[in-house]
């Protein structure tokens, strides 16, 4: 990740909105449903939750705030080609009709798709997004024609790490070389 922000001085992350529905943030998804499908990366929410995702990795691994320049600059870095069809597609996840979650998939070959920009908003984790993402990203991976599913995360991303494995993602070899790519899973859907 390139950063071009060193004379900035980081600004504070806007206090989170409290989620509608019942219940106060995070909690039982009782009376709370998730929807997941398919909307362009370029939509409003879409953006909102690819800036966000990124925001969130990128801040974890630098240990501070990020900038909005710097966010710019590493969706810049890492486009999101790739992630409409005939090669990928992208998903929106709603709870309660909020964009609260995203993720992609992109196909690396004809058969194995790559799990890609998962994210959960903070203040819906812990409801069944994660779950509904996976579930809606493997569906569109077979329709692709994929017959496994494989990603890379990093080490300090714990619950990303937690959520594969429980969904029945093993942990392979290195099947990339990529910068930040740390620990490398994958599922076969087949």
């Amino acid at each position: 990740m390139t950063t071009h922000s060193e004379h900035r001085t980081p600004q504070p992350a806007p206090a989170p909105t409290p989620l509608p529905g019942p219940g106060p943030g995070p909690g039982p998804t009782v009376g709370r449903s998730w929807t997941v499908s398919p909307e362009p990366f370029t939509t409003g929410d879409a953006t909102r939750l690819r800036r966000a995702y990124y925001a969130e990795v990128a801040g974890r691994y630098w240990k501070r705030t990020v900038t909005e320049a710097e966010i710019d600059q590493g969706l810049l870095d890492f486009p999101d080609d790739g992630l409409e069809p005939p090669t990928g597609q992208f998903v929106v996840g709603r709870l309660d009709d909020v964009a609260l979650a995203c993720g992609g998939i992109r196909l690396l070959d004809a058969v194995t798709a790559e799990l890609t920009r998962v994210y959960v908003d903070r203040r819906a984790r812990g409801t069944g997004g994660g779950a509904a993402l996976l579930r809606v990203l493997e569906a569109e991976s077979r329709a692709l024609g994929a017959e496994r599913v494989r990603l890379d995360t990093r080490s300090d991303l714990v619950e990303a790490r937690a959520l594969y494995a429980r969904h029945g993602y093993a942990e392979i070899p290195a099947y990339n070389s990529g910068r930040y790519a740390e620990h490398w899973f994958e599922k076969r859907l087949v």
